[in-house]
């Protein structure tokens, strides 16, 4: 497995997921320093409304400093999840463009309505001439909130080169267990593996809204912390099942500053797993 830290660790706090807090260059260096393999870009460093000569100077600075990008989230609709999230599909030419940029392989994407399937496979056959994946993050409101319908949902696209990003939080959430059953079930279709931590409580400090659930009360917690994920079994259900891609720390710092919360995410992700 390789590690990767997401760009939202140096975005402002919701609802800016837009405005980056720290400029690429001095991220590109923190994730460096503390021993990342790649960025997970999101719009609010890179996107769709990135000019070319803007994508080639980070793809140049990216690659003297030994970095990759992981996946690409080319714009703000997918991270808010907003209605407008299937245009990543409709206008996948462009999000495909700043993934090439970029040398990366696999774009974020998503799908609310059963209508949006017919777009995801024109869009995966678009992808795949350019040898670039498509991925939906197990996230709440949407096609992939329950582990059930996530396998539905891609067995439907039925395109090798769409698959899922799987993340415990959301499902957690949601009800869903996020355990070694599930992480067996969607091994076939996991391309990438979010990770943060959250903790549902009826007196959480944060609010997320669920079609299965409704309104879910929840506390973000450090890495780590035992009322959470237990990401040592998460990564013992990975190796089970082989996998062997990136895993992306998607998660703010919970107090901390970004160049130490980028490093205390690393220092325990490598307590717990061991890493290329």
């Amino acid at each position: 497995m390789k590690l990767s830290l997401s760009t939202r660790i140096a975005e402002a706090p919701k609802p800016r997921k837009d405005l980056a807090l720290m400029a690429l260059p001095e991220l590109a260096r923190v994730a460096k320093q503390t021993g990342y393999r790649a960025l997970c870009m999101r719009a609010s460093q890179l996107g769709v409304q990135s000019s070319v000569d803007e994508l080639k100077a980070a793809r140049k600075l990216l690659n003297e400093l030994g970095l990759r990008v992981s996946m690409v989230s080319g714009n703000n609709d997918v991270p808010n999840n907003t209605d407008r999230v299937v245009m990543v599909l409709r206008e996948i030419g462009k999000h495909l463009d700043v993934a090439q940029a970029l040398g990366a392989d696999l774009i974020r994407i998503g799908m609310k309505a059963h209508t949006d399937i017919p777009w995801a496979q024109r869009a995966c056959d678009e992808a795949a001439e350019r040898g670039i994946r498509l991925a939906h993050q197990c996230h709440v409101c949407s096609l992939f909130e329950t582990v059930e319908m996530s396998l539905k949902v891609v067995r439907e696209v039925g395109r090798k080169n769409f698959g899922m990003i799987y993340e415990p939080s959301n499902l957690i959430v949601c009800g869903q267990d996020y355990g070694k059953n599930t992480i067996r079930a969607l091994a076939p279709h996991i391309f990438n593996v979010y990770l943060q931590n959250w903790s549902p409580n009826p007196q959480g400090t944060t609010t997320i809204g669920t079609w299965i659930n409704g309104p879910v009360n929840y506390n973000l917690l450090p890495f780590g912390d035992p009322r959470g994920v237990d990401f040592r079994m998460v990564f013992d259900a990975l190796g089970e099942v082989g996998y062997d891609g990136y895993v992306t720390v998607h998660q703010v710092g919970t107090g901390m500053d970004i160049p130490t919360g980028a490093q205390h995410f690393a220092e325990y992700l490598r307590s717990v797993a061991i890493f290329d």
